[in-house]
């Protein structure tokens, strides 16, 4: 065991602790201030926990097949960025990018129409929460058959994956207008698509940005999981089934990382632009 690693990562992480519990009861008055204290907030504790990681790896000598310090994956991911850009693109920019248009599209559409026509409702959901419970192991070598190894099968998962989501918070979003606004509308003489635009789409925003956001997630996890039932011999999930294979776990954790990375950033992404659009929304008014 080498005690200075454990040392050095106790004493980091406790340092890090004491200064962000003063940084979060700190009231600062200027907001360009406080938004940056915000954000240093979670990188502080990022990189205390990073820290407690390397120490924890380095002090008590941990297989580097079981769990690579942190110094040693971002060594691995600044010496394979043509590697992990080729995957990035194969997987991220051209399945998930794919996938994720086309299956929030067609769900979105599809609870308009379900909207428009009544009894789809009662026919169309329950169907609907029938496949979106579908595994992906089960759905994926099925979508490699029909599409081929390329990345069309893996955005077809994707598509299946996001559809369903944002069809049933799109249908909930639109009924989430009250019937004072509704009956208020009625009595402008407003026919079904004036109401559906000036009123009950801006009240669903929320319900449709909360679909947005959890389908950036899914449909990256929907990409990479399909890869390991066939794909040409680039991907992220490709690369990483391929390299736990050859034991260079430092190479999965890399493939990881840049997983992470993507989705934290299409999340924030959405995020962002919620806040731009629903800027109106009683969580986003300032107090």
């Amino acid at each position: 065991m080498n005690w200075a690693w454990i040392l050095i990562a106790i004493v980091f992480w406790l340092s890090t602790w004491g200064i962000n519990q003063r940084l979060a009861v700190l009231n600062i008055k200027n907001p360009n201030l406080q938004r940056g204290v915000d954000i240093l907030i979670p990188m502080l504790f990022g990189a205390a926990l990073l820290m407690l990681w390397e120490g924890v790896c380095r002090g008590f000598s941990v297989p580097t097949v079981l769990l690579p310090p942190p110094s040693m994956i971002w060594a691995r991911i600044t010496s394979s960025v043509d590697i992990l850009w080729a995957d990035f693109q194969q997987t991220y920019l051209k399945a998930v990018v794919a996938g994720f248009i086309m299956g929030c599209g067609s769900g979105f559409v599809a609870a308009i129409i379900v909207d428009r026509v009544p009894f789809l409702r009662k026919g169309l959901l329950p169907v609907g929460n029938l496949v979106a419970a579908l595994p992906i192991v089960g759905i994926a070598p099925i979508m490699v058959m029909w599409f081929g190894f390329d990345w069309p099968s893996k955005a077809a998962v994707v598509v299946v994956m996001t559809f369903f989501p944002m069809l049933v918070n799109t249908v909930a979003g639109l009924a989430a207008s009250g019937q004072i606004e509704r009956d208020l509308m009625h009595t402008y003489a407003s026919n079904y698509w004036q109401t559906l635009f000036k009123l009950r789409l801006p009240a669903a925003m929320p319900f449709i940005f909360n679909a947005l956001k959890i389908n950036s997630t899914l449909a990256l996890i929907g990409a990479i999981v399909a890869e390991f039932f066939g794909t040409p011999i680039v991907g992220m999930g490709f690369r990483i089934s391929t390299e736990v294979g050859r034991m260079n776990v430092d190479m999965v954790w890399a493939e990881i990382f840049v997983a992470a990375l993507a989705g934290s950033l299409s999340y924030g992404a959405l995020a962002l632009l919620e806040r731009a659009i629903t800027f109106w929304h009683p969580s986003y008014r300032s107090k």
